[in-house]
């Protein structure tokens, strides 16, 4: 039998014994660490910690408030879940349906620690198909006139969802600073390009001009600056000049449904810690 873990991401300044501490604290409170990884930026003097642990029933160590006052007693930014929790997932498409369809069946699998909920599109193309996942489908068109009143829309439909992420797979549009102000939830977005690299628009297109040997896909945090949120996961495709548009798009697909997988495992199982412009992830 698997007990409930109580998993920790913490970062603050670089100090002696940091490691120390904070196992000794779980230990005291007869916690077990099954899992713990750091790393130590050492250009800028910070350290980053994910420990997850065993806890035992109604103690200290199992009260994720106390943790937390532990860890700013050491200067420490501290976020703190359990695994018992099944964050609401909620997927926004358009018409590209190959991530829509990888996630539905990654979840329906149990790959994720979390639950898939709804879907939202601006288009109608997949209300049958998400009723086939056995997930509710909420159809709300955008146009360049409606944008403010149907993101009006969306937040106060995943206000009544209760989402604690959105994913976009392949979501072909912009959501406004407003609206990622006002969710204030995560929201992780597929860019079908390796980013910096061919931001924008017709990215496979952009690349192949560029007769690039490389393709790739790039899964962020999105964020009121189009493309350039922090990266949660990249990974890439060869390719040659025999290759046409139609072959770098069909290789890209691949690698987005992939990536997208990987980063939204990631962020659910709180391995993702966000610090400035970047992440660190913990394997």
């Amino acid at each position: 039998m698997f007990l409930p873990t109580l998993i920790a991401l913490l970062h603050g300044p670089d100090q002696p014994g940091l490691v120390a501490r904070v196992s000794g604290w779980i230990f005291e409170r007869g916690g077990n660490i099954v899992h713990a990884d750091q790393h130590h930026d050492r250009e800028a003097g910070v350290f980053f910690q994910r420990v997850e642990w065993e806890a035992r029933t109604g103690g200290e160590g199992a009260d994720p408030a106390a943790f937390r006052a532990f860890a700013t007693g050491l200067g420490m930014k501290v976020q703190v879940t359990t695994s018992a929790s099944r964050p609401r997932v909620v997927v926004f498409v358009s018409k590209a349906e190959h991530c829509f369809h990888d996630l539905a069946l990654r979840w329906r699998e149990g790959e994720f620690s979390g639950e898939l909920v709804a879907v939202i599109s601006n288009h109608s193309d997949f209300a049958s198909v998400a009723k086939g996942y056995g997930l509710p489908f909420h159809h709300i068109p955008v146009t360049a006139e409606t944008k403010a009143a149907a993101e009006a829309k969306q937040l106060a439909l995943l206000g009544e969802l209760g989402a604690d992420l959105v994913v976009l797979a392949r979501y072909m549009q912009v959501l406004s600073a407003d609206f990622l102000e006002k969710l204030g939830r995560p929201v992780i977005n597929i860019h079908h390009s390796f980013l910096p690299a061919f931001a924008g628009g017709r990215p496979y297109h952009q690349a192949h001009a560029r007769g690039v040997k490389l393709i790739g896909a790039t899964a962020h945090y999105a964020t009121r600056d189009l493309d350039e949120g922090p990266i949660i996961h990249q990974d890439v495709a060869r390719v040659t000049h025999r290759h046409g548009v139609d072959d770098l798009i069909r290789k890209g697909r691949d690698l987005e449904k992939t990536v997208l997988a990987q980063a939204v495992r990631w962020h659910l199982e709180g391995r993702v810690l966000v610090y400035g412009h970047k992440t660190v992830v913990f394997d």
